[in-house]
């Protein structure tokens, strides 16, 4: 298979970099298409923007549980096996499967219901925890997020999470101005959620992208598969669950968008996964130019 290049590799590929042209896009904004290597730059967003389910996901669940009269209670660990399922009401869906539904529970309608009523509570508890301030977000993540605006390259956000959460921490963390230029693709968006690519493949749909030429970010081998099953080059940046994680597939490996290295990895990874600097504007584009790492 084809290896990863390391970012300090990726000079010689810089000058197929090219001019971007706005275009009308479909939600009123304008929208820039790009011309040369790189098409645009696609967030995941918990664990990628903010190291937020050990910290802010986990205890909202736990929480909703408590005010209801569960005595479920999801720790670290268990949380990180439950991550292996994508999407809030899936989880809970897939633990209740697991362990039993609680009692008065038992038929489909009483399910749903009760997943669809949990989840809101939880996403308003969520909610309250990012407009804390308690839950900052990952380091580089702003730097390399305003240097793509800068260049009107298309960034977008896309996640299981649901649209509320997403859209309140991006709005929180980030500022109402750059909220205003970010496209956020999250929750019930798609029907079949990571590992599935959908949710990829309608952000490129969406903003005219071609995937071959998008860089996705993501931090769980679950976004990295649908990130690869999308055709899209794809950065990992551990999160808290990354010693969880097979990251084999990834072009890249790094710590965080600023700090770059992967090392110690968690996983058997290539030497050049290891030779990673920080995450630049410059180094993405280099990166959609490349040949990808196959899923």
């Amino acid at each position: 298979s084809t290896m990863p290049l390391p970012f300090g590799r990726f000079a010689a590929v810089l000058a197929v970099c090219g001019a971007f042209v706005a275009v009308p896009s479909t939600t009123g904004r304008r929208r820039s298409v790009a011309t040369a290597a790189l098409s645009g730059l696609l967030f995941d967003c918990d664990g990628v923007l903010a190291d937020t389910e050990p910290n802010a996901h986990r205890p909202s669940f736990n929480k909703a549980f408590a005010e209801k009269g569960f005595a479920d209670v999801w720790d670290v660990e268990l949380y990180g096996e439950l991550l292996e399922t994508g999407g809030g009401k899936e989880r809970m869906t897939a633990h209740w499967n697991s362990v039993g539904w609680p009692s008065g529970y038992e038929s489909e309608e009483a399910k749903t219901a009760l997943v669809k009523e949990l989840h809101l509570r939880k996403t308003a508890i969520f909610n309250e925890l990012i407009v804390s301030g308690d839950v900052p977000l990952r380091p580089g993540v702003l730097r390399l997020v305003d240097e793509a605006l800068a260049e009107n390259v298309p960034v977008a956000v896309c996640s299981t999470s649901s649209e509320q959460a997403v859209s309140n921490l991006v709005r929180v963390l980030m500022g109402q101005e750059r909220y205003d230029r970010i496209d956020i693709f999250a929750g019930d968006v798609v029907a079949n959620k990571k590992p599935a690519p959908d949710v990829y493949l309608l952000a490129a749909t969406t903003l005219r992208l071609d995937p071959a030429s998008c860089v996705v970010v993501e931090d769980s081998s679950i976004g990295l598969q649908a990130a690869k099953a999308a055709n899209m080059r794809c950065i990992i940046t551990k999160s808290a669950y990354a010693y969880r994680e097979d990251f084999s597939i990834a072009d890249t490996v790094v710590d965080d968008l600023d700090a770059g290295g992967a090392s110690p990895p968690s996983v058997c990874l290539t030497p050049s996964h290891a030779d990673v600097a920080g995450v630049s504007l410059a180094t993405v584009r280099a990166l959609a130019a490349t040949p990808a790492i196959p899923a």
